[in-house]
């Protein structure tokens, strides 16, 4: 009796909270992205080379942008993603396809945000297909990055030619810290690692509150390292808690603890954990406001970017947490809600997957939209609600 109310709990819990919902959401995006690889020849851009789509503009026009672009490399991604779960190859020539057409930013040193743009298209490409060519543009993608290392700082420096700081650090560059980490693995040099870890050493001690939250920006002063100014600048005030910035810190911390089993990195991402689903401000459906101090609540925007890359990484650190359990229940609630509730209309949006994003609130600037990154986060976590169902590792590289 006991064992079949169990069962029947078991499977109650799988219907409330959505747990196979990558089985109806892969077709449907499939779909959609089929639909958007048509739009793509008559999408609007104001900037030479478009490679990618971005978002829609105000009249609902498909906006490319061109690989410089930090949002560049995660259609591409998109793409390998539909070709993991489906294996069907048409997936992979268009995978190839776009993901060449972001590899010349291997080269560019005058962003931080390299590690977006390659890894999410180049490195789930070498992910998936062991392209000896994929894991030098990775390794060349790693070498330019860490030019933008400061030893004296202990960071990579974010944005340049900036006026309102000197050497700015975004909680966003925790991120792009997987691919040096992955660079390292691929070719036996450690300095990239060792930029990786001082790099998320020094946000740890500087970006977050004490309740866990964390600044959307630190100025450094890049002479002594000394910590100038902490602020934000696309969430509500410097000290609110700007909910994508937020996600940025849980994911970058989960990772670092896979890569590095650092016990203060897990530690670390569980307190971020904790302050993302615990705090009064979260709506009921999981999918948070674009700040979680948003003065309009309840009817400010909310971000479906910030909701799908949280739901992501809590389902990776589901694996390493004695916590698991409850992070794998918050992350399929949130992908649950994303694909009852947020999906686009089917052939609608241009082929995006997702609506209601937003960007960057404080400059008006995409505002309530579909954005590729949250489709891109959005079949990541689907991907990995796939693989804890089938009991595979959630990360594989």
């Amino acid at each position: 009796m006991n064992k079949l109310i169990s069962l029947s709990l078991c499977l109650l819990s799988n219907v409330v909270y959505g747990q196979s919902d990558y089985r109806k959401a892969f077709p449907f995006a499939e779909k959609q992205t089929e639909f958007m690889l048509k739009e793509i020849t008559h999408g609007t851009s104001t900037k030479p080379n478009p490679v990618s789509p971005r978002t829609l503009d105000d009249k609902g026009n498909l906006v490319l942008i061109p690989s410089k672009d930090w949002v560049s490399g995660f259609f591409p991604g998109e793409l390998w993603y539909l070709y993991e779960y489906t294996h069907n190859n048409k997936w992979r020539a268009a995978a190839e396809q776009y993901t060449a057409k972001i590899e010349p930013e291997q080269f560019d040193k005058g962003t931080h945000d390299v590690g977006f743009k390659i890894y999410c298209s180049v490195g789930n490409g070498y992910r998936l297909t062991q392209k000896q060519h994929y894991k030098d543009v990775i390794i060349q993608a790693a070498k330019t990055l860490s030019t933008r290392f400061n030893p004296t700082v202990g960071t990579i420096k974010s944005w340049d030619n900036r006026k309102e700081w000197k050497y700015p650090v975004i909680i966003d560059n925790m991120m792009n810290l997987e691919l040096l980490f992955v660079a390292t693995k691929l070719s036996g040099d450690s300095t990239f690692y060792k930029v990786a870890v001082n790099h998320a050493n020094t946000t740890l001690k500087n970006h977050f509150r004490p309740d866990y939250s964390s600044y959307h920006v630190i100025d450094y002063d890049p002479e002594t390292g000394a910590v100038l100014h902490k602020q934000t600048h696309q969430g509500f005030a410097d000290s609110s808690a700007w909910a994508r910035g937020q996600g940025w810190g849980l994911y970058g911390y989960t990772m670092c603890y896979r890569e590095t089993k650092n016990p203060v990195y897990l530690k670390q991402a569980e307190a971020i954990a904790a302050f993302i689903y615990n705090h009064p401000n979260l709506p009921k459906d999981k999918v948070p406001y674009w700040d979680f101090d948003a003065p309009d609540r309840p009817n400010a925007p909310r971000d479906a970017s910030a909701a799908a890359l949280i739901a992501s990484a809590l389902y990776e650190l589901s694996t390493y947490s004695k916590n698991g359990k409850q992070y794998k229940k918050i992350a399929d609630q949130i992908v649950h809600s994303l694909t009852k509730n947020y999906q686009a209309m089917p052939g609608g949006s241009k082929g995006f997957i997702l609506l209601h994003s937003t960007g960057h609130k404080p400059a008006n600037s995409e505002i309530d939209v579909p954005i590729s990154y949250a489709d891109y986060y959005y079949l990541e976590a689907l991907t990995r609600q796939n693989r804890l169902a089938n009991r595979k590792p959630v990360v594989d590289l």
